[in-house]
């Protein structure tokens, strides 16, 4: 019998896609937005993580919620809310969150927001799953693309492993199908490469030719980088490499953060 599924930033990139691949696999998927929404093939419900409005009737029911959900200041305190709801309901539902490789490694304040966010959960008492994946290929585009506009393009001495959110998607619906299974091994894209390599596919893909420099920087943010805190080599799992994305999007130089 198909599962009833609760996804939490289901009109997100990430889970725009998640809900897609859940509705087609035939299971029961409400969303949670702020605004109302209709269609897709899911039941919308409308809430608020950030002040709990509206949670008691999103998680009624649910057997499983997959929260996709991110909030930059208050990723913990998000959390919170969601655990607490969830509890006072009638059934203790699976809670399969996607958080970020190396969240424990990288000096960043919002990789130590997600930290925080995977210990609530783990504490909770409910049963969950987390998967931490590697960047996503969007973010490396947008982070390169404002250097790839200067005349000789600076780089830092870094690598990236990035993922097709398809790829992210495919697995959290994996997950969300099964039974909870703690923290599970991370989700890397098909691709170790260097920011250098990675800024010349783009500059390729927009028929642009120019002179990229590598650069170091001082700090304990740039060496945990250069360290590879933020790969997952040993889990090269996905399928969809940087070059099919960017060139499934045409226009790379007009295309926007999506």
């Amino acid at each position: 019998m198909p599962q009833r599924i609760l996804v939490t930033g289901g009109t997100g990139q990430l889970g725009r896609v998640l809900v897609d691949q859940l509705v087609a696999a035939g299971q029961r998927v409400r969303v949670l937005s702020r605004r109302g929404r209709t269609g897709g093939g899911a039941e919308w419900t409308t809430g608020d993580l950030r002040t709990g409005r509206g949670l008691d009737v999103a998680v009624a029911g649910a057997d499983v919620i997959v929260h996709c959900a991110t909030d930059f200041r208050r990723e913990a305190e998000v959390m919170r809310r969601l655990v607490e709801a969830a509890r006072w309901g009638r059934q203790a539902p699976h809670v399969v969150y996607v958080s970020i490789a190396g969240v424990d490694r990288v000096p960043l304040g919002y990789y130590r927001a997600k930290l925080a966010a995977e210990e609530v959960l783990a504490g909770s008492g409910l049963p969950y799953t987390i998967l931490r994946a590697t960047q996503f290929h969007a973010l490396v585009r947008s982070l390169l693309a404002a250097a790839a506009r200067l005349p000789v393009v600076p780089v830092p001495r870094w690598r990236f492993q990035p993922v097709d959110v398809r790829d992210v998607a495919a697995r959290l619906a994996e997950l969300a199908a099964g039974p909870p299974r703690g923290r599970v091994a991370d989700l890397g894209g098909p691709e170790v490469r260097s920011a250098a390599d990675l800024v010349r596919a783009l500059l390729a893909a927009s028929g642009r030719d120019k002179r990229v420099v590598r650069v170091w920087w001082p700090g304990r943010l740039y060496r945990s980088y250069a360290e590879g805190g933020n790969l997952a080599p040993g889990h090269a799992d996905g399928v969809v490499t940087f070059e099919r994305y960017l060139a499934e999007r045409g226009n790379v130089a007009a295309m926007r953060y999506r």
